[in-house]
């Protein structure tokens, strides 16, 4: 194991700042709307994205202050990552909670920012911003990623 893989021996509570950021692999999948079913909890992924998601790149545009302009944005720690059943299972946050390896394609392993996007697991060019569809169709914008 190559000592850079610090995920594989470092507790997601213990790690630094840097280290908790480089874990997202960039997907945008965590920005887009979901809908959830009333009836059963099923939660459904659409292709429609968060107001400040950039949609060709699926990086978010004001990061730094994310939960000032979308109050309901989930900001991610050890604490929640549990309980966000919603969260993709592509997810290295997921994985690594759930003892997991991260897949071939995350960043981490490729040495690449864009291999996420390359790799087909990136909503980057694949979805709308959400100014541009009403809220009652969103249903229509179900997909799976």
């Amino acid at each position: 194991m190559s000592q850079n893989q610090f995920w594989k021996t470092i507790a997601l509570d213990q790690l630094d700042k840097d280290q908790w950021e480089s874990l997202c692999d960039g997907c945008g999948k965590c920005c887009v709307l979901k809908l959830e079913d009333v009836d059963t909890g099923d939660v459904h992924y659409t292709d429609v994205a968060c107001k400040l998601l950039d949609c060709e790149n699926a990086r978010c545009t004001n990061y730094a202050a994310r939960k000032t302009h979308v109050p309901d944005c989930v900001l991610l720690t050890p604490d929640n990552l549990g309980i966000l059943s919603w969260m993709p299972q592509s997810c290295a946050y997921r994985l690594i909670y759930e003892k997991k390896d991260l897949p071939d394609w995350h960043p981490l392993i490729t040495g690449d920012a864009n291999s996420t996007m390359l790799a087909g697991y990136s909503v980057a060019n694949r979805v709308v911003p959400e100014n541009s569809v009403d809220e009652d169709d969103l249903p229509d914008h179900i997909t799976n990623w």
